[in-house]
């Protein structure tokens, strides 16, 4: 695993402008690739952690871990941020996000994020969480796609809904950046960088950091 540094001052300068990017992108569906299948056996732990969730508003069916890279899957590590407890930080390298615990541990979760172009860094954090949120394209996208034009005042709740599950909306200075770490249904996207921004993980992986962290969380991005 590579080591984590902390934000110079001119990756956090560089975010307030490189998040103007992110309004262009909004966290828009992504494609599914043929996936590669992984053979190696699965402990009984991760069945349970993927699990369906019947129970949810839209009963989420269970991961398909032989199509997920089984280092990203969800587990206590050591911490490499330095970051203070309660801290998200997110490595944009690894495709790790990582929620700091006490006594230099750390919840690690894999991610998709953002293709080249919609890369950005710094520092945030959450002003706001939603279950099963709505998702607005913002209009650019919509110039862009006009097939989007039926969800200009926003698309419902739903297993299809690119936001999917839960969804943490990152600020900065008070301002919405655009930016959400929101839940995927599509294994095959973890560790890529093949969406339009925003930071994606498994629905059973954001429902559960969606329950550990607290409105006003800070974030980091390195």
């Amino acid at each position: 695993m590579s080591s984590l540094t902390k934000p110079s001052r001119r990756q956090i300068l560089a975010l307030g402008s490189s998040m103007a990017v992110l309004a262009l992108s909004a966290c828009a569906p992504t494609q599914r690739r043929v996936p590669r299948v992984y053979e190696e056996p699965i402990a009984d732990e991760y069945v349970r952690m993927y699990a369906a969730m019947p129970n949810e508003r839209f009963p989420l069916p269970a991961v398909n871990l032989r199509r997920l890279d089984p280092i990203y899957y969800r587990q206590i590590v050591d911490d490499p941020t330095g970051e203070r407890p309660g801290t998200i930080v997110i490595s944009t390298t690894d495709r790790f996000l990582y929620l700091v615990q006490e006594n230099g541990k750390a919840m690690r979760y894999g991610v998709g994020l953002g293709r080249d172009g919609f890369s950005w860094s710094g520092r945030g954090y959450i002003a706001l969480k939603r279950e099963w949120p709505t998702w607005t394209p913002p209009s650019e996208m919509i110039e862009r796609q006009p097939e989007l034009e039926e969800y200009r005042t926003g698309m419902p709740p739903s297993l299809t809904n690119p936001l999917g599950a839960r969804a943490l909306y990152i600020f900065q200075d008070g301002r919405d950046t655009l930016y959400r770490i929101h839940g995927n249904p599509d294994e095959t996207s973890i560790g890529k960088a093949v969406s339009s921004g925003c930071v994606r993980l498994l629905q059973q992986d954001v429902i559960d950091l969606y329950g550990r962290v607290p409105v006003g969380t800070k974030l980091v991005v390195v």
